[in-house]
């Protein structure tokens, strides 16, 4: 194993662990002053940093080296001036913030996803350019905090990969938080280190900042460790290209991750890490093709958006029958409880079948919710086997039968309950 820079990669030190660490400080609302905050998250770095370190993996046997490598050829890879020959190579390399050409912005020390957790100070006016996950994420944390933020978002909703409920739930609650939204917006020149000129359809203005977070998406690592030189060949998605069992054009070099795609998700990189390391490991008897049909995502705003198979945006492209249930959680007791009854759980079925298609959860645990229907799809169990499960009252996926049983409801056998209407009848005379 070799890493360049610090073991557990983008999540543990940039991404994953600090902002879900931030996104818990902001929603306790302790009134911690910044720097604290900060020195909180290093502390739990720090405490999940074994699970990621070298001296777990030379403990289960592997070398690990520290450095950057260069792939010399199909057999062999340089470190530290060191060749280290091999049978099968696999790139793991993920990915970096994207970071668009926007005139004069090699003047502005603009933040990204990974040097954000450099601040020691509270921004006062943080514009954020993104509304994908991880804008709405960060602009609803820092709006907590107490900074002023603007995010702009050019297209004109946000979250675009989750379903057109799901973006106005997230917008309206980002909205709430005092978050200044310009969607339909992009920023088109950095005037100075602090002003930016926004442009909204025919409209332009001024906005000032003091600082400003990129967050419009992230491009693969595939430069600068010697995929050039061998011509492994890229993607027109920039990704390194690959085969279902996650062979480069090398046969013997394998990718997975963030650098292979399609996903940017941790959990989608631990899943093809085990396709690529035992196609690696036993090719030569047998290969085994990746198994991406069920992939969930979740968005840790406040409430959390928590998707898996199509969404409702999706549907019309993909499907012509379709059968869509629609849960509020305004009706769900443990919701009604906790008075957080913001959100919903939407679920795409096959036309006269309960087997499913997707789902959408929006909602305070909707993440951990999501588990279940993730399981039925890859297993291939249908509402009913979730409507026949037995669920704790009363706990938040208890929400999930709920669901199901709109689903029965909405399929009720009409001709049997005339007939047992009929028995019943006979019955009592």
């Amino acid at each position: 194993m070799i890493e360049k820079h610090k073991m557990g990669g983008d999540c543990l030190n940039y991404g994953c662990v600090p902002s879900k660490a931030l996104i818990h400080f902001a929603k306790q609302n302790k009134y911690l002053n910044y720097s604290e905050i900060q020195n909180r998250i290093q502390s739990i770095i720090q405490k999940i940093e074994p699970h990621d370190s070298a001296e777990r993996f030379k403990k289960m046997g592997a070398d690990v080296f520290q450095g950057n490598a260069v792939v010399k050829s199909p057999w062999e890879v340089e470190i530290n001036g060191q060749i280290l020959k091999t049978k099968s190579i696999i790139i793991a390399t993920g990915a970096e913030p994207f970071v668009p050409p926007i005139s004069g912005i090699e003047n502005v020390k603009y933040l990204t996803s990974e040097t954000l957790w450099n601040l020691t100070q509270l921004p006062k006016k943080l514009l954020i350019i993104g509304g994908g996950p991880i804008g709405c994420e960060l602009a609803q944390a820092f709006s907590r905090l107490g900074s002023t933020v603007t995010l702009v978002e050019r297209g004109d909703r946000l979250l675009r990969s989750e379903s057109q409920k799901a973006s106005q739930v997230i917008f309206e609650s980002l909205i709430r938080d005092k978050v200044d939204m310009r969607l339909n917006s992009y920023v088109t020149k950095f005037i100075n280190s602090n002003r930016v000129l926004l442009q909204n359809n025919n409209l332009q203005s001024e906005l000032e900042f003091d600082h400003v977070l990129i967050a419009i998406g992230r491009k693969p690592r595939v430069d600068g460790f010697g995929l050039e030189s061998l011509q492994v060949k890229i993607s027109k998605h920039g990704t390194v290209d690959r085969n279902e069992f996650l062979q480069t054009n090398y046969p013997n070099i394998f990718v997975c991750g963030d650098v292979a795609g399609p996903f940017q998700l941790t959990h989608a990189a631990g899943h093809q890490a085990w396709y690529a390391a035992v196609n690696a490991l036993f090719g030569d008897f047998k290969l085994f093709s990746e198994d991406l049909r069920v992939m969930p995502r979740c968005t840790f705003t406040n409430p959390e958006v928590a998707s898996v198979g199509l969404t409702e945006g999706e549907k019309t492209k993909q499907l012509n029958e379709y059968d869509t249930v629609y849960f509020p959680l305004e009706d769900f007791d443990r919701a009604i409880c906790d008075e957080e009854t913001e959100g919903f759980i939407e679920v795409l079925t096959q036309k006269t079948s309960d087997k499913i298609l997707g789902v959408t959860i929006v909602g305070p645990r909707a993440g951990e919710m999501l588990s279940e229907f993730t399981l039925a799809m890859r297993w291939n169990l249908g509402l009913k086997k979730i409507l026949s499960t037995v669920h704790p009252y009363p706990t938040w996926s208890d929400a999930n039968k709920m669901a199901a049983l709109e689903w029965q409801r909405k399929n009720i056998p009409h001709n049997l309950l005339k007939i047992s209407e009929k028995l019943h009848a006979w019955k009592r005379s």
